[in-house]
């Protein structure tokens, strides 16, 4: 293990001392506030949040809705509650010297989860809510949790078919994702959304989701660009949820015992895209199977116990048996036709089991301890045989020809042959510990974790090119060399020890703003490479007491919270950033770097009487030591025997709310700008006796007698997408309220991309804009005079909708398909996804 120098070390243990000075506060003369806070119905709430802002002073409230505040006697104390799921109160009460007052507080639920439930402690962090009210309605062909989180900065999703999503010019594996404090994770061998399946997070169990873009806190782990932090809920009642479509379906209970000890949400979903695949422009028989079983139980075992079990199990199956494939590309000057006829098939299998069991004890009202065991493992298996035999056409391009949109002439013609077996099984054994206490205006975190991976990879993966009876590439001993060959087999066995600590506070300054400053550290160690990283952040935010004389008996009150946040964000390989292009793997690997500066402003105001909230962050991300990769539809083929370094900046901006009474819808708009610089790079120009650059292909002239040697420097990174904008509105018939209009519009500018040929410095090619509108058609059928009668009057909620994806018709791009002729010419033939489709889906809840 490498030692860190005594200067890093003596700063650790001071930075640790600091934060825990705030443990220590001297005696005054003090009064209890104490009481309990239930709903409606009188059911005691757990934490709710009790806070007293001017003393600086809170807790949350146990299992039975209890709590208990010290504080200074001798003044009136403005006690203020809320929960992510009620609507907040607050009460004024005086209490002399060792005086205890008794309160009951009642919360309401919120109906709708839209700009004012959104807690004010999260506008002073980095997380942020995400609308989960919307997840069903959105008319989307991913059913998944994603489909709302375009909702949030910095998101871009440029693949209808996939759940992956980049944040501020990360790739997906630089992601994190939380449920109930436990890191989970998506498949290794996918290649493309076809294949992807289900994600983890099942919507008909969520609570709530957080999610932050960057500058995130201590707490989350070692991943460079985003946290999302799912929740799943711990319902209060018998209750359930039914969905169905052209895409699959889901069904879900849950329910609690009559004491409220045991409580379970239980879900069931099963996908099949085969509807939306029929599309694509390679034709065949599409078998997608996505199948996912979830369970979460809690069981108070007594007053200060609590035990948690979650166990998931998945099946996600993809075959498919390619037929033929045609596909028009190029512009009027010059009009191609690709077509294909095919032999063989594909199977791709992707089976996860996933089990957690946590136990939390409350010792008191201020301090909760939580321990948590899980065990993931996936295995995962690849097998494709496909031969292909293709056909280049240059189409009739002359408007006033009978022969107009035909063959004119043939290019080339060619065979391909892709062969793959490949699999890999990966185990995941997690151990942790995490801690919180409120200490007046403090709240203290801490955590420590052990983790155990144990992956073997087996890799066999060929491709063979032949154009017009020559094979590619060419070679003078009449060998047959295949293209992409990767032959080999890995196993790694390692185990890593995390910890972090963070405390935060909250201060009320003598002109009535408030500030909020949250620091901490996380540390992280690796037995693979024997590397620690320590990685100090922190965030501060600011609430001003901005107040407005409109008139003269009214003040306007700006409600405006300013952020900024900074930080290292190491990240370890986890293992494929380790696996080099051949499948080799390089031992040398350290932790890719990120130091965030995040700065921020989160407005509240009001337009036609109603909520509304913008957002808008600038950031710039320093990168250090990264393994370079490039994208090839949604796999990441990284360069692992190669480093570089990068940044990325940008501005996000949102605004949502009510633009219609009761109604939520949202708008993002980002700008980014994200490259790196591979260490060593560089590469060859030949030049001929012409003095003209040697291009295979395209110079007659081929013999080179000039060299010059060209370093890259800085280029795009695979994420780098100017422009992403994303809307999500909401509209309703004013005469039928029951019936209403949902549009999702998508816009992001071309991502890089290049030739196969693992050169990172040619990959500066720009894919056409993806451009996509879906727009859903919903009627409540629950009845507005008489809700609770008819054929779904039992029902909480029961809409059905009717949708169309692509109502554009647009083609989008994902990747390219390239071919080369024997003289050397490369063309690119674009990968399309999804046509036009219309969908029809029924959901209810009760």
């Amino acid at each position: 293990m490498n030692e860190a120098p005594l200067g890093l070390r003596l700063g650790i243990i001071l930075f640790f001392a600091a934060l825990l000075l705030p443990l220590m506060s001297s005696a005054q003369v003090r009064s209890v506030v104490s009481g309990k806070v239930v709903d409606e119905k009188g059911v005691p709430i757990e934490f709710a949040n009790v806070y007293v802002r001017k003393q600086g002073a809170g807790t949350f409230t146990d299992e039975r809705g209890a709590f208990s505040l010290e504080l200074r006697a001798g003044e009136n104390i403005l006690i203020e509650v809320s929960h992510t799921s009620f609507k907040k109160v607050s009460e004024t009460v005086s209490a002399s010297a060792g005086e205890t007052v008794e309160l009951r507080f009642k919360l309401r639920y919120l109906e709708i989860q839209g700009v004012e439930i959104l807690e004010d402690r999260s506008r002073k962090t980095a997380m942020q809510a995400v609308p989960i009210q919307d997840i069903k309605i959105n008319p989307t062909v991913q059913q998944g949790i994603e489909s709302v989180l375009t909702s949030q900065l910095g998101v871009q999703i440029s693949n209808e078919l996939s759940s992956v999503y980049s944040v501020r010019g990360g790739s997906y594996a630089e992601n994190l994702v939380y449920v109930n404090d436990i890191e989970v994770y998506r498949p290794f061998l996918a290649r493309s959304g076809e294949q992807e399946g289900l994600s983890f997070p099942n919507p008909d169990m969520v609570g709530s989701i957080y999610f932050s873009a960057g500058g995130f806190e201590p707490r989350y782990g070692d991943r460079m660009s985003s946290v999302l932090d799912i929740r799943y809920k711990k319902p209060r009642n018998f209750g359930g949820s039914f969905s169905a479509s052209l895409l699959g379906g889901s069904v879900s209970l849950e329910s609690t015992s009559k004491n409220q000890k045991l409580t379970q949400v239980t879900g069931v979903r099963y996908f099949t895209n085969q509807y939306v695949l029929g599309t694509l422009d390679t034709q065949g028989d599409y078998r997608p199977d996505f199948t996912d079983v979830q369970t979460y139980w809690t069981y108070k075992i007594s007053k200060n116990w609590e035990a948690a079990f979650l166990g998931n199990y998945s099946a996600n199956n993809y075959r498919f048996v390619p037929g033929t494939r045609q596909t028009q590309f190029g512009s009027f000057n010059e009009a191609l036709r690709f077509s294909v006829f095919f032999e063989g098939q594909e199977l791709t299998s992707f089976e996860t089991f996933f089990g957690a069991v946590s136990l939390e004890n409350r010792p008191n009202s201020s301090t909760k301890l939580k321990f948590i065991a899980s065990a993931f493992r996936t295995i995962e298996e690849e097998n494709f045989s496909i031969f292909g035999q293709y056909s280049l056409d240059e189409l009739e391009r002359d408007l006033g020809d009978d022969n107009f949109g035909d063959v004119a002439r043939n290019r080339g013609i060619g065979s391909f042959l892709q062969h793959a077996r490949n699999s890999i099984d990966a185990t995941v054994f997690n151990f942790q510990h995490r801690g919180f206490k409120t200490i007046d205006n403090k709240f203290l975190q801490w955590g420590a974790s052990w983790r155990i991976d144990d992956i073997t990879d087996r890799l066999s993966e060929y491709q063979y090119i032949d154009s017009a009876g020559y094979a590619t590439p060419i070679n003078p001993t009449n060998e047959i060399l295949m293209n992409d060959v990767i032959k080999g087999g890995n196993t790694i066995a390692s185990h890593r020890m995390m910890a972090y600590v963070q405390n935060s506070w909250d201060l009320l300054l003598p002109n009535e703003a408030e500030l909020t400053a949250t620091a901490g550290v996380r540390a992280h160690y690796w037995s693979f490479n024997e590397q620690t990283t320590v990685s100090p952040r922190g965030t501060i935010a600011y609430k001003p007491k901005w107040q407005k004389q409109v008139n003269d008996s009214t003040i306007l009150n700006r409600d405006v919270v300013f952020r900024f946040s900074t930080g290292y964000y190491h990240q370890p390989a986890f293992y494929r950033e380790l696996r080099a292009i051949d499948g080799s793997i390089n031992t040398e690997n350290r932790a890719q770097q990120a130091i965030h500066f995040v700065v921020g402003a989160d407005i509240n105001f009001k337009i036609w009487d109603r909520d509304f909230k913008y957002i808008t962050e600038a950031y710039y991300k320093h990168l250090s030591n990264l393994v370079p990769y490039e994208i090839d539809n949604i796999r990441l083929r990284y360069y692992g025997d190669q480093i570089s370094n990068g940044f990325a900046t940008g501005l996000d901006m949102k605004i949502h709310g009510e633009f219609i009474p009761g109604i939520e819808s949202w708008m993002n708009l980002s700008f980014l700008h994200t490259q790196e610089d591979l260490v060593d790079d560089f590469y060859l120009r030949n030049f001929n006796s012409d003095g003209e650059e040697i291009v295979p292909g395209f110079t007659a002239n081929n013999i080179p007698v000039a060299t010059d040697t060209v370093f890259p420097g800085f280029i795009p990174r695979p994420t780098d997408q100017l422009v992403f904008f994303n809307m999500f509105f909401q509209d309703e018939m004013p005469s039928f309220p029951s019936f209403k209009v949902h549009v999702n519009l998508t816009f992001g500018s071309g991502l890089p991309f290049g030739p196969p040929n693992f050169q990172r410095w040619q990959q500066t090619e720009r894919y056409r804009p993806y451009r996509r509108v879906d727009i859903g058609f919903s009627k409540d059928l629950k009845s507005s005079k008489n809700p609770d009668k008819g054929l779904f009057g039992k029902f909480n909620s029961a809409f059905i909708s009717v949708e169309v994806w692509n109502l554009l018709d647009i083609n989008n791009t994902i990747s390219y398909t390239f071919i080369r002729e024997s003289g050397g010419r490369q063309y690119g033939v674009p990968n399309f996804l999804t046509a036009r489709r219309v969908n029809l889906k029924l959901a209810v809840t009760f």
